[in-house]
């Protein structure tokens, strides 16, 4: 204890204006809070609670405890209320399945936050955070990820047990199992269905940079002018997601300049968080009274590359006689509610067989940095998607999430199932391809 009563007096009134500030955070969502009407439809959709059976470990459960921490009935700095709102996937199945209308997102956001307030993310959090958030240290960081991909070593090391092991199977998951595409629209493109930007993304553009090229050739070819937009940055998805929310604002800010700049009508995101995060930064930026129109604005035009793609039919491409099962990406299916465009883009492959996967709707446990962090929970999650996939007996899983890819395929590899992880729009260029390898190297006109 300290023998300086003045010292002491600053201290407490310090600690006591942080927690009146951490708890006017969650007080901004106590209208959502009181929407749930504790009915319990959210618990066969929330995976946490179906994999370790705790009402705590439910949406509903979780809501309590915010509702106690904004009461001040625990103390923010709770280690159990802490451990059940970290263990959320923030899947947001339970949005779907809520009669009510709770917006669980954005309050498991706030809860979040405002534990930041008063006690550290894990360093490990922290340092990943500020990767993303920095350009040299991302790029130097996806380099180097790339460079151990090269050496084999993931291969090897992904078969072993342990965190360490999962993650380089991760890490082996993102090579490139489809020939590279190559061909021509008619003509070059149109543009007759408007300008469009690509995000790039963090781990798409390190790691699945084959799938950005993949997904600017097909949007060309259904008549999309593919422009760039320079300067843009991480969504701040990753940061929201850990309750960082002024990191995510920064960023935000920045992507909103840049695609502004490049004069695309839409903005295509293949990154399902991506693409949810996106689409909602007018509710992220919503009291900075400089950016809140624009960020409005902005999210309105957010797609996903699904979406466009469905819009333009697609094209059909030429045949590939494969078998597929579709697994919904959580923030495509449930936080952005898209569910038929990326079906639509596998229904224009002639010969493609779809297989119907149980739970395709229920999520894989990869979650952001959640696999990395809450590896035990994580794999609890992933289990029974990886039972359902088998029984598919599917050559590929198609996803359109850079983190369930890599969740699935790690799952798959280490498995020792032929099965592999693809993106859907991935297919559709493959596809695109094979058509026109039958012509000149270029697609016909679309009828």
């Amino acid at each position: 204890m300290s023998d300086d009563p003045q010292r002491g007096s600053t201290s407490r009134a310090a600690t006591s204006e942080r927690d009146a500030s951490a708890r006017r955070l969650l007080e901004e969502v106590r209208p959502g809070m009181d929407l749930c009407v504790h009915c319990g439809f959210c618990l066969q959709a929330c995976p946490t609670y179906l994999a370790l059976e705790d009402e705590n470990d439910s949406p509903r459960g979780r809501i309590v405890l915010m509702r106690a921490l904004a009461d001040a009935a625990l103390p923010l700095d709770d280690a159990d209320a802490g451990l059940h709102l970290d263990r959320c996937l923030g899947c947001r199945a339970c949005e779907t399945a809520c009669p009510s209308g709770v917006p669980y997102g954005s309050l498991l956001e706030a809860a979040r936050a405002s534990l930041r307030e008063v006690r550290r993310p894990d360093w490990f959090v922290r340092a990943l955070l500020g990767v993303f958030a920095t350009p040299w240290a991302l790029r130097a960081a996806m380099a180097v990820s790339r460079f151990i991909r090269f050496t084999r070593v993931p291969a090897l090391l992904g078969r072993l047990p342990g965190r360490f092991a999962f993650a380089n199977a991760m890490l082996e998951s993102t090579r490139d199992t489809l020939a590279k595409s190559a061909y021509r629209a008619p003509g070059g493109t149109t543009g007759r269905r408007g300008s469009v930007a690509v995000l790039r993304g963090c781990v798409m553009e390190g790691l699945f940079a084959s799938t950005n090229r993949a997904t600017e050739r097909t949007l060309a070819a259904n008549e999309y002018a593919v422009v760039d937009a320079p300067g843009q940055r991480c969504c701040g998805a990753l940061h929201a997601h850990a309750g960082d929310l002024d990191g995510a604002r920064r960023l935000a800010r920045v992507n909103i300049a840049a695609f502004e700049r490049s004069g695309a009508a839409h903005v295509a995101v293949n990154s399902a968080g991506c693409g949810a995060m996106m689409k909602e930064y007018g509710h992220l930026l919503k009291d900075d009274s400089r950016w809140a129109s624009r960020a409005h604005r902005f999210a309105a035009t957010v797609r996903d590359a699904t979406e466009l793609l469905a819009v333009a039919g697609p094209r059909r491409g030429g045949a590939l006689p494969v078998t597929v099962a579709y697994d919904a990406p959580c923030h495509l299916l449930h936080a952005q509610r898209v569910s038929s465009p990326p079906l639509a883009v596998l229904g224009a492959i002639p010969g493609l067989q779809l297989a119907p996967l149980e739970d395709a709707d229920q999520c894989c446990g990869a979650a952001g940095l959640y696999s990395l962090v809450e590896p035990a929970t994580s794999q609890a999650v992933l289990t029974p998607k990886l039972r359902n996939l088998e029984a598919t007996r599917a050559r590929w899983v198609a996803t359109g999430n850079p983190g369930c890819l890599m969740q699935l395929g790690a799952g798959l590899l280490r498995a020792g199932t032929p099965m592999r992880a693809i993106h859907p729009v991935a297919l559709l260029d493959a596809s695109y391809a094979a058509l026109a390898a039958t012509e000149d190297g270029s697609l016909p006109a679309a009828e």
